[in-house]
């Protein structure tokens, strides 16, 4: 594919729904990241770029962003995330993991958070937890299950109005922000077919890619 063809957030999004899936960073698939597409000279410029192209891709709603892979932050069409909801939850809502006794009390705990609030900041569910400090571990792993999500960036701002630093993630469940019947849609596909078609998703993209590690990536 040709490098150097994320100029914008559109142009983000479409790429990531034509690939259904798309890691931020580096993985083992070569050419399997956002940073092989977008021009080096967009990422630390004085106009926004690929850190707060986030925001808006994600309120677009046409595609899904969280740790995903390797407790990595990954793009996901709308089209693949039940099938990574299938997969990961292997048939599992979040209170029936709970009733079979499957889930850490803490993550138990940010979830429900999570889940009442709608939407919440890192910074203010940090304070609920009492500066857990690991609590990015905590969130990492719910959203390898997915079952929660990035659902913003919220930015700080000063006294005349104008945002500094960076963008504070904000989490929210994918029902929440997607529905249910989207989130659920591939519940009746057995978890394993549900991997084999992410798989060839990814390798129809990239036909050079090892099965094993795609797999192996996915898992």
């Amino acid at each position: 594919m040709e490098n150097n063809i994320i100029t914008s957030e559109e142009a983000l999004i479409d790429f990531a729904l034509k690939l259904g899936f798309l890691p931020f960073f580096k993985n083992s698939i070569k050419g399997f990241s956002f940073l092989v597409y977008c021009p080096p000279g967009l990422w630390f410029t004085d106009v926004p770029g690929p850190w707060e192209w986030k925001g808006p891709v994600i309120r677009s709603g046409r595609c899904a962003y969280g740790k995903f892979f390797k407790n990595k932050a990954v793009y996901v069409s709308l089209d693949m995330l039940p099938h990574l909801c299938s997969y990961r939850r292997d048939g599992y809502d979040f209170d029936a993991r709970c009733d079979e006794g499957l889930v850490f009390h803490r993550d138990r705990e940010i979830y429900e958070i999570i889940e009442k609030s709608g939407r919440i900041t890192s910074k203010e569910l940090k304070k609920k937890l009492g500066d857990d400090k690991n609590a990015d571990k905590y969130l990492t792993r719910l959203q390898m299950q997915t079952y929660i999500v990035i659902s913003d960036f919220i930015y700080e701002r000063s006294k005349d109005g104008g945002v500094y630093g960076w963008g504070i993630a904000e989490y929210a469940t994918p029902e929440h922000l997607y529905g249910r019947e989207l989130v659920t849609g591939a519940y009746k596909t057995p978890p394993g077919k549900s991997l084999e078609i992410m798989a060839g998703v990814i390798l129809k993209n990239f036909p050079e890619a090892d099965e094993k590690e795609v797999l192996k990536l996915i898992k």
